[in-house]
């Protein structure tokens, strides 16, 4: 079973000053293998959620139908609606909370994996959304079930499980079948604030909006755990890396105007495809001599446009891309960075560089303390923790560590196709797998809920 803090028969699992635990068949059990047990009961239900609502995606902005479908899995309790088409749902009672969050929010990508619950809308889960919010549910439902004292009894494997097999630990405690009511209520089991929300794959982000709304201080927020299927990370393996992990990004348009002619004569004519050219090379320099190589950079120009004939020299050429880092402090120096790049390389061949930079979403950081323990935890379970992956994509839950203790993990799925590709389709097995990763980052979260800082946002009257 692992160490599970200290767990033993017969005495309670202590979470930061709480003292928690329940009875299964008159005997004393930690509220954590109570926990695992619960959820592993709920992951059947949660894969066939996971189908239901792979097959009908929304994407942002319209996500009304998957938000009334998860509200209807989760267990009862007080819904507020945030940010348009999110809601955040409580478990448990009054006190500091631990935030867990699901995405809405599906592609516009005509799905090409050929399972009979592929999405037929011209829309589709690609990014593992559908797997993210099943897995939400499912921790929803265990923690509001031993809440309430309903404790199952589990067995010692289940395919839908991962090394960890959820609540595989509870035979070591208790030797009965069936389902058991809990002699007594759990006391201190940290309340579960399950945030539904929307705009994950759009700007403004989903995230900006729930912070904004003040929800997360009015239900006292210390920590915000999150979860995302990645593909190159074999299963079995969980990312639970300290600090920064997911880059800034921020886009960019660049606007070189000059003087359009005849193709014949380029002398006549100030050439704006060969500045901007020079620009998409001149900007790749502040990667290779400008960044500190200790702080991940780049530079993407995804689309050029320029002219309308091919024997005629444009007024002007547009290029819109992306700037990315790891290093919040080098953020700033690299906009203005880049724009004197393209407005002097311009310059240099006669033209004039207009550049606009629309901020996106900020570093994302996981909170080091948070980390370790989760890491601790996963280790302990069977999860082979990797500690180091970093990536320059960004997710808006970045937000979330502006005014709480934030955890981002990344769950190995192993698919041949990547994100936001056709035919990426995780498998069952990685519903149970991110709800682990979720149960641990609550764990961890609810064993320091006091001494995490109180969430620095509050709207008005909050």
């Amino acid at each position: 079973m692992g160490r599970f803090d200290g767990f033993d028969r017969g005495k309670l699992l202590r979470f930061g000053g709480f003292m928690a635990g329940t009875f299964v068949d008159g005997r004393k059990v930690g509220v954590e293998v109570a926990l695992r047990a619960a959820l592993r009961r709920e992951l059947p239900a949660a894969v066939a959620l996971r189908r239901e609502l792979h097959a009908v995606p929304c994407v942002s902005g319209e996500e009304g139908p998957t938000l009334r479908r998860v509200l209807a899995a989760l267990p009862g309790g007080v819904v507020e609606h945030v940010a348009g088409t999110g809601a955040v749902l409580r478990v448990g009672g009054p006190g500091p909370a631990v935030g867990v969050r699901g995405e809405l929010d599906a592609l516009p990508i005509e799905e090409r994996t050929g399972v009979p619950w592929a999405g037929v809308n011209g829309a589709m889960h690609a990014c593992g959304h559908d797997v993210h919010l099943a897995a939400v549910v499912a921790l929803a439902r265990a923690v509001a079930d031993v809440t309430a004292g309903d404790v199952p009894v589990a067995t010692p494997s289940d395919p839908l499980a991962g090394p960890g097999a959820a609540g595989a630990g509870v035979v070591e405690a208790v030797e009965a079948d069936g389902t058991v009511e809990a002699a007594e209520g759990v006391a201190g089991l940290v309340p579960l604030l399950a945030v539904l929300q929307p705009r994950e794959e759009s700007f403004p982000s989903g995230a900006l909006d729930v912070v904004a709304s003040g929800v997360l201080g009015r239900h006292d927020v210390r920590a915000m755990i999150g979860a995302h299927v990645q593909p190159v990370l074999p299963e079995g393996t969980i990312a639970c890396a300290p600090g920064p992990v997911n880059a800034a990004s921020d886009e960019f348009r660049v606007t070189v105007k000059g003087g359009e002619g005849h193709a014949a004569y380029p002398h006549l004519t100030r050439d704006p495809v060969l500045a901007m050219a020079q620009v998409i090379v001149a900007a790749q320099q502040l990667v290779s001599r400008v960044a500190d190589p200790m702080a991940p950079t780049v530079v993407t120009f995804g689309t050029v446009n320029a002219g309308s004939a091919p024997n005629a020299v444009p007024g002007e050429a547009v290029a819109r891309g992306t700037l990315r880092t790891m290093s919040q402090e080098w953020r700033g120096r690299l906009h203005r960075r880049f724009k004197q790049v393209a407005e002097d390389t311009a310059r240099a061949y006669g033209c004039n560089a207009v550049v606009e930079i629309l901020p996106g979403e900020p570093v994302l950081i996981n909170d080091r303390p948070l980390a370790a323990r989760t890491g601790e935890r996963l280790r302990e379970l069977g999860w082979a923790v990797n500690d180091e992956l970093r990536s320059c994509g960004a997710d808006d839950f970045a937000r979330y560590g502006d005014v709480a203790a934030s955890l981002m993990m990344f769950v190995g799925v192993d698919t041949e196709s990547g994100l936001h590709s056709p035919a990426f389709l995780p498998g069952d097995a990685a519903v149970g797998a991110v709800a682990e990763a979720l149960l641990a980052g609550y764990l961890a979260a609810s064993s320091s809920t006091a001494a995490i800082r109180p969430c620095r946002h509050r709207a008005p009257g909050g």
